[in-house]
């Protein structure tokens, strides 16, 4: 339902450091009406034209804290990501991307916020892999976006 709303078209861009390109960045919303805890955020499907990007190149920028990896947030359990809030994802990639359109394949993994799921324990322990619908919530399915980098 909210699939085609989670990136920010023209929010696209490079990130550097000292000079160096490192990656990139999309500004990016819950697909929740209600929102989610931290904690149930497991991460996403990002590819990029063809390039996948796994969890372990992801970091998460919300509530006005630093970005975190996936598995800090694991632990953010009274930590709320309202509806109407944009967050931040940060790739780490090297070089970035090349200025220009580009086909973004995303999906975006959150355990059920509500409601005792058969799988709950288990993904607790070892979250689900974005991008094989496992854990997609309210986002059943890989979107695709075309992008613009500047």
């Amino acid at each position: 339902m909210f699939d085609n709303l989670l990136i920010r078209p023209d929010s696209l861009r490079n990130e550097t450091r000292d000079g160096e390109i490192i990656g990139f960045q999309l500004a990016v919303k819950i697909a929740n009406y209600r929102g989610v805890y931290l904690s149930t955020h497991c991460g996403y499907f990002i590819e990029v034209d063809g390039v996948s990007y796994p969890v372990s190149a992801q970091t998460f920028e919300i509530n006005g804290k630093p970005p975190r990896s996936f598995e800090e947030i694991k632990t953010a359990v009274w930590e709320h990501w309202d509806y109407p809030d944009e967050a931040i994802l940060h790739v780490d990639a090297p070089g970035g991307l090349a200025p220009g359109e580009h086909t973004v394949r995303f999906q975006q993994c959150v355990i059920a916020a509500y409601g005792y799921q058969p799988t709950d324990e288990a993904w607790v322990k070892e979250p689900p892999t974005p991008g094989t619908g496992a854990g997609s919530d309210k986002t059943p399915n890989i979107v695709t976006y075309h992008l613009t980098l500047n």
